[in-house]
Formats: C-alpha cells, sequence, structure tokens
C-alpha cells in the first residue's frame, strides 16, 4: 500500500491499531493498489464491487419477492412501478452511508455502536437483529421449499440445499472468494426479469403505471401492512450491518468511496428492475383470482404462473425463488456472524480461520441451522412467519437508521467523509417514513385486536 492510501486508510488521530483481519486484507489491497497506479479502471472497478450489489440483491429475498408479486397478483402493477424504485433510492442513501463508515473507520456497525454507544445500545442492535435475522432466515428457507416444490421436492431438499450452500461458501478462508461466490449467485436473481417477459405483459400497462395509480384499495390495515412489508422488502437492518462489515472485511478506504458508490448504486438498479420482474410476473395472475392465491402451502406462484402463462413462467419464478432464498441466507447469516463477533470482541473476518475465528463462523453456520430446523417441524406457522418477515423488519429498522445516522456524522470517527447537510435531512425523511410507516400499521393492528376500530 502506497504511503498516501495509508494515510487515507488512516485519517482520524489515535486510530485503532492494525488487527489480524487488517493484515489479512493487505493481499486485496495491494491489488487494488497495482490496479489504481497503472490506471486500469476497469479492473479497479471489478475488485472493488461487491457488498453494494450483494446487500441490494440480497434484499431481493424470497419472501420480498413474494410480496411483490402478492402486490401484482393482488392490485396490479399500478402504484408499485414507481414506488418499488423509490424505495431502492432510499436504499441507495442508507447502505452509502454504511458503505462509507465501513471504508473509512475499517471498522462494523456493531463494533462502532458498541464503541461509541455504550453495551446497552450495541447489545440491543446485536439482539435485534439476530431475532429479526432468525425470523428472515425461517422465510427464506420457505422460499426455497416453494420453488423446490414446483420441482417436486420435499422440505429435507431445501435444508439441505441451503446449508450445503453456507458451508461450501466457508470453506475457501477468504473474503475475496465467498463475495465472488455469492455474487454469481445473485446475478441469477435477473430470473425474475426473465418470468416478467415470459408472462408476455401489455407494454402500454407498465408505461402507464408510472403515474401512481391507481391507488391500492381496501382497507386502511391491508394499506399499512403493504406499505409495511414493501419497505421490509427494500431496506432492512441485516443490509445496514452486512454492508458495512462487508466493506471493512473487503479492506476499503476512503480512496475506495467513489467505487463503492458505483457498486451501491448498481446494485439499486438492478433490484429494482428484477423486483419491478416480480412485480410484472405476479400481475399476470391479476385477472384469475390472484387475490386469494397463497404461496406457501405448495407450489403456489410457480404453479400459478405455470397455469395462466406456461410452464417455462413457472419453472423460472420457481428457479429465482430458490436463487433469492439461498443468496439472502449466505448474506444474512453473514451479518448474524459480523454482529457477534463485533459485540463480543472476537475475531471476525473471513479472511481468518475457523480455528482463529470460532464465533464468527458458529454464528454464521448456527443461526442458518437453526432456522433449517423451523420449516422441518410439523405444523410449524410457517405461512405467518414468511409473511410477517419483512413487516418486523420495518418495525425494528428505525433504531437501526438512527444510529447509523450518529456514526456518519461523528466526525471524531469520520472527519471529512461525515455526513453532508442534504444526506442528513434526507436520511431523517427516510427514518421518519419507515417509522411513522411501522408505527401507524402497529397501532392500527392493535387498536383491532382491542375492538376500538373495526378492519
Amino acid at each position: 500500500m502506497s504511503t498516501s492510501e495509508q494515510a487515507a486508510a488512516s485519517p482520524l488521530l489515535g486510530a485503532p491499531p492494525l488487527t489480524r483481519e487488517d493484515a489479512a486484507r493487505s493481499f486485496d489491497r495491494s491489488r487494488v493498489h497495482n490496479a489504481r497506479r497503472h490506471d486500469r479502471r476497469w479492473r479497479l472497478l471489478w475488485l472493488l464491487v461487491g457488498p453494494g450489489i450483494l446487500a441490494m440483491l440480497g434484499e431481493n429475498d424470497g419472501p420480498s419477492m413474494i410480496a411483490y408479486a402478492s402486490d401484482g397478483a393482488q392490485y396490479g402493477l399500478g402504484f408499485f412501478v414507481p414506488f418499488i424504485p423509490i424505495l431502492f433510492a432510499m436504499a441507495f442513501v442508507c447502505q452509502e452511508m454504511s458503505m462509507r463508515i465501513g471504508a473509512v473507520t475499517h471498522r462494523g456497525y456493531g463494533e462502532l455502536v458498541l464503541q461509541r454507544y455504550g453495551k446497552v445500545w450495541g447489545w440491543f442492535g446485536a439482539v435485534d437483529l439476530t431475532l429479526t435475522n432468525l425470523i428472515t432466515l425461517v422465510a427464506e428457507f420457505v422460499a426455497i421449499r416453494v420453488g423446490l416444490a414446483y420441482f417436486h421436492l420435499g422440505a429435507g431438499v431445501a435444508v439441505l440445499l441451503g446449508l450445503a450452500l453456507v458451508v461450501f461458501t466457508l470453506s475457501g478462508g477468504r473474503y475475496w472468494r465467498w463475495e465472488r461466490i455469492v455474487l454469481g449467485l445473485a446475478l441469477f436473481n435477473g430470473l425474475f426479469l426473465v418470468a416478467a417477459i415470459l408472462v408476455k405483459p401489455d407494454v402500454g400497462s407498465v408505461v402507464s403505471s408510472l403515474g401512481f395509480s391507481p391507488f391500492p384499495g381496501g382497507s386502511v390495515n391491508t394499506l399499512l401492512l403493504l406499505l409495511a412489508s414493501t419497505i421490509g422488502a427494500t431496506v432492512t437492518p441485516w443490509m445496514i450491518f452486512f454492508q458495512q462489515s462487508a466493506s471493512a472485511d473487503k479492506g476499503m478506504t476512503p480512496s475506495d468511496l467513489r467505487h463503492g458508490r458505483y457498486d451501491t448504486a448498481v446494485g439499486a438498479v438492478l433490484a429494482a428492475i428484477f423486483g419491478i420482474g416480480a412485480l410484472i410476473a405476479g400481475s399476470a395472475l391479476l385477472s384469475h383470482g390472484g387475490s386469494g392465491i397463497e404461496g406457501f402451502a405448495g407450489a403456489g406462484f410457480p404453479g400459478a404462473l405455470a397455469h395462466v402463462s406456461g410452464g417455462a413462467a413457472g419453472a423460472v419464478f420457481a428457479l429465482g425463488l430458490i436463487e433469492a432464498g439461498a443468496v439472502a441466507i449466505l448474506t444474512i447469516s453473514a451479518s448474524t456472524a459480523y454482529a457477534a463477533g463485533e459485540c463480543i470482541g472476537a475475531s471476525h473476518s473471513f479472511n481468518t480461520s475457523p480455528r482463529n475465528a470460532a464465533v464468527f463462523y458458529a454464528a454464521n453456520v448456527g443461526v442458518a441451522f437453526l432456522a433449517a430446523m423451523v420449516i422441518l417441524i410439523p405444523g410449524a406457522p410457517l405461512l405467518s412467519i414468511a409473511l410477517n418477515a419483512n413487516v418486523l423488519a420495518t418495525v425494528l429498522l428505525p433504531v437501526s437508521l438512527v444510529l447509523m445516522l450518529m456514526l456518519a456524522n461523528d466526525r471524531g470517527l469520520m472527519g471529512v467523509h461525515a455526513n453532508r447537510r442534504a444526506t442528513n435531512v434526507i436520511g431523517v425523511v427516510i427514518v421518519a417514513f419507515v417509522g411513522i410507516c411501522g408505527a401507524a400499521y402497529g397501532i392500527d393492528s392493535f387498536l383491532q385486536t382491542i375492538h376500538v376500530v373495526g378492519s
């Protein structure tokens, strides 16, 4: 690493000393330095992309794609075609902050919250994340199960596939290898766009839906649930933990911020396009009783699409669900492992061997194993878990966003890379919007439960 890069990597007085993980990242940093020194722009971009695309496409997980398809099946394209890109624009603002904090400080979200704001907030964030991740991982295994059911394969195969992928990707002993494997899998999220093409949508209807109309009808509670679940399909706590920690694990520095933004922007654009693809595919069921489809009892959406639009559409959608669930399992398990290692002060890097980072690897495999076992329990409320995973993420998200904003504004940590005023304004609006939507749904549901308001 050059002297200038070293200065950029540690811009702050009293920066923490190098750790074993920092030393292990030096090989990847040397490749980045060589590409930058020889002005090899495309190679530099190739070396630095990864965390942003994975965070965004990982968020296009099984429950999210089912949620988009359900929106299309029940309400059509109106409102959602423009709403999904807006949500991913919000996600970009949040994830750019996560990337920037990780690149400047070389530390993960959980570690910094613990150091700057104390054990209460540090452990609250870790427990919050672990609870949300466990429930979401159950939903990911359900999504794989739904996809496999189309090909007449059962829950046992879904469990074996998910766990085998986790163990396989951990076997390389380097962050770079893990990232490239998962990145290769994530690109198959484009299968949802293929499914959208196969249902042969009316192009005019897609274009006309850009006007945010018609607005979804139904009860207030249904509308609030719709907003909360769609928000939870695009911005979640695990993304914040993952991208900041992955950016640090990748060895990114302030010199890499521009490419980190490219990486995050490309991920947001791809995720929005593929999410709209799932929405369009689901809209093919609108005139075929789409509002009554329950996608988790058997083959669900893939089978319904096959009946309406042909076997190819059903098969592609099923494969997309398998991919979406698999990539989410890998990234969400990783975010849990990062949080566990950061909060107890143990080694937490894919660049460290299992012997030297036992907690990190055990948390990675363990949380996936616990989630996998749930879908094998006879009579487990899998439908309820899967449908409410995104809503739970929305309800718990504001705390993570507020702490992230505080870190991004901490000039003792960030120096000249702290948030600008415009970023703070947008960030506060996002926190308020997410908080209001989540709180409104929770309050309305509670009032219905005690029969203060009608459904």
